[in-house]
């Protein structure tokens, strides 16, 4: 693939962090009752940031997870192997039932993972509310699904694919571009 241009560097990615801790604090009026819970594998560490930076304005622990939603793809039998999917472990020790829960996630594209990780939120409890975070918004949605906070919003052709580089995974901070 060919990269084509950084959307966001470090520095953008801690503004656009800041701005939506700012903006679930004050639609949530402030923190109580809200769980973050990180969509595996790049949505945990934003996640973990989001938490970081609202205790650090509330004063709050905030409680949290993590959610693997391998299973709950419908896209398995495309992926390869189907008897043997690469399941990694949610951990989300909180109650959940009647809490507002903000999943995050790094890049929302067609909705799919979205809709899977609520069904797999709704395995471990009701939560009051779901709302969405996510660093970049792309477009092309297949499902009707729309981000509650958003990093950026970044158009894209069908042709090209968003990458989210972290320190905690990749090494460094970054979101590109790549052509196919």
């Amino acid at each position: 693939m060919e990269r084509k241009a950084t959307v966001l560097d470090d520095a953008a990615i801690r503004r656009a962090l800041t701005r939506i801790s700012h903006e679930i604090i004050e639609k949530n009026k402030g923190v109580e009752e809200v769980v973050l819970v990180g969509i595996k594998t790049r949505g945990v560490p934003i996640a973990e940031r989001l938490r970081s930076k609202i205790e650090s304005i509330e004063g709050e622990s905030l409680p949290g997870g993590e959610l693997d939603i391998t299973l709950y793809r419908d896209d398995l039998s495309k992926k390869g192997n189907q008897a043997d999917p690469d399941v990694k472990e949610t951990n989300i020790t909180e109650d959940i039932t009647n809490k507002k829960v903000i999943l995050v996630d790094d890049v929302l594209y067609t909705g799919r993972t979205v809709r899977a990780a609520m069904d797999a939120l709704m395995d471990h409890g009701r939560p009051s509310q779901i709302q969405l975070a996510v660093l970049v918004d792309r477009g092309h949605r297949e499902l009707p699904i729309r981000a509650d906070y958003v990093g950026k919003n970044v158009p894209t052709s069908l042709n090209e694919v968003v990458t989210v580089s972290l320190s905690e995974t990749d090494a460094a901070d970054e979101v590109y571009i790549s052509e196919k």
